[in-house]
């Protein structure tokens, strides 16, 4: 624990109030709390006190904080809720990062932001109840042309994107799914199943003096392929990166979306695993490290020397029993004497499936007239946008059905055509 202020009651304390209103902002922030947890905790606070600081924290903590990974943000939000008495002008310098002269400028720590937010989310004033109650304003509004922010923000380009509507869209982008379809192996199982396992048949035979009693049956195997996204921060890609990270790391972190395992890489002018990042819970924490392991973020592009560093030295560890590779690219290779082609040819022969989002799709005027992207774009078995949270919601559709090639044929013949004449 950090040194703190101590804590000052209120001339009018309202503690069981007080820790309500704390255990919202914890449920708002992440952490699985209900009206159980914060019955126990005011019933503890109760027995063990409130005049030591270190006592009432490790009392709230005890009650609130079930996970490891929920330590940090649990300081974070107490830090701020309950001992300094200037948390509210250091929550609105966090979330409005173009404000400055009310503090010193300092790096926000991880967790830090979600504590701010979920706190501020619960800032808003008491209105004062009117004197005549029976008497009420009755509004009408024509919602006809109204649009709900979420739906709005689905189709919202990232780059146009505000602070505040970047904050609401990375929430979406936490609840998204990204199932796949399990593979059916060649493989056999004895159990129960619609195939004639004539071998286990005769053994059981064999067990009985050569007399058939039953008739033994087996069915394939079911396994499922391991996800690895290469994803481009390079500096016309760091804004679209941002927000593909966040998604990335739900889908590390969510269970039952049936992938076996979920590597993910950055490159620039360099290839950087992050995998071990995004598997920390708080997000804020996985992208701080990651960005601190990636060295060239909003640097220049090399595609083709990292494809190269990852067909050499990561695709044999990660892309065993048909991966499905996610690359995250605008395709603007500055690398001239790099053979991009060659290099998309080898990940293509190793994946299963070779996914491409480029957010220049947002363009309806698009045309593959750069180099890289001309030599990449015959080697992906599906080309889709990527700059939307719509475009990302797609993914679920380019996974469940492997033929759905997205726009690489219409580029394709685009570029027939142009060769031609």
């Amino acid at each position: 624990m950090a040194d703190m202020p101590p804590l000052a009651l209120p001339d009018n304390p309202q503690l069981a109030q007080n820790i309500v209103h704390f255990a919202r902002a914890l449920r708002r922030a992440g952490l699985p709390i209900g009206p159980g947890r914060v019955i126990d905790a005011i019933r503890a606070v109760q027995a063990a006190g409130f005049t030591h600081r270190a006592d009432f924290y490790w009392t709230l903590h005890t009650c609130f904080v079930s996970k490891p990974e929920e330590r940090l943000l649990f300081g974070q939000l107490f830090r701020l809720y309950w001992r300094d008495p200037r948390y509210l002008e250091q929550m609105m310098s966090l979330l409005s990062p173009m404000v400055r002269g009310t503090q010193e400028e300092r790096l926000a720590q991880p967790a830090e932001k979600r504590a701010a937010q979920a706190l501020l989310d619960d800032q808003l004033p008491d209105l004062p109840a009117s004197a005549d109650t029976d008497q009420q304003t009755e509004i009408e509004i024509d919602a006809a042309r109204t649009m709900s922010t979420q739906e709005r923000l689905r189709t919202l380009d990232f780059e146009q994107m505000s602070l505040a509507e970047m904050a609401v869209a990375k929430r979406m982008l936490a609840a998204l799914h990204l199932p796949v379809p399990p593979i059916v192996s060649r493989r056999t199982q004895a159990r129960a199943g619609d195939l004639p396992d004539w071998r286990g048949t005769m053994r059981a035979a064999m067990r009985r003096g050569g007399e058939v009693t039953d008739f033994a049956t087996k069915r394939r195997r079911i396994r499922y392929p391991n996800l690895v996204i290469l994803c481009d921060i390079s500096g016309s890609m760091s804004q679209y990166s941002r927000a593909v990270l966040h998604f990335v790391h739900s889908v590390a972190n969510r269970e039952g979306q049936g992938w076996a395992q979920v590597h993910a890489f950055t490159f620039g002018t360099r290839l950087t695993n992050i995998t071990r990042h995004l598997r920390t819970r708080d997000v804020d924490a996985a992208l701080a490290a990651a960005g601190a392991e990636a060295q060239d973020w909003e640097g220049g592009t090399r595609i083709a020397a990292c494809l190269h560093d990852f067909n050499r030295d990561w695709s044999r560890r990660v892309m065993g029993q048909g991966a499905v590779v996610l690359l995250i690219t605008d395709g603007l290779d500055r690398d001239k004497d790099a053979d991009l082609g060659r290099e998309m040819e080898r990940l293509k022969l190793s994946a299963r499936q070779l996914i491409w989002l480029n957010p220049l799709l947002r363009w309806d005027g698009f045309a593959p007239k750069a180099r890289g992207i001309m030599q990449m774009l015959p080697h992906c078995s599906s080309f889709r946008a990527g700059h939307n949270i719509a475009s990302l919601e797609g993914l679920a559709q380019a996974l469940a059905r492997p033929d759905d090639s997205g726009q690489k044929a219409r580029l394709m013949a685009m570029m027939s055509q142009e060769s031609k004449q």
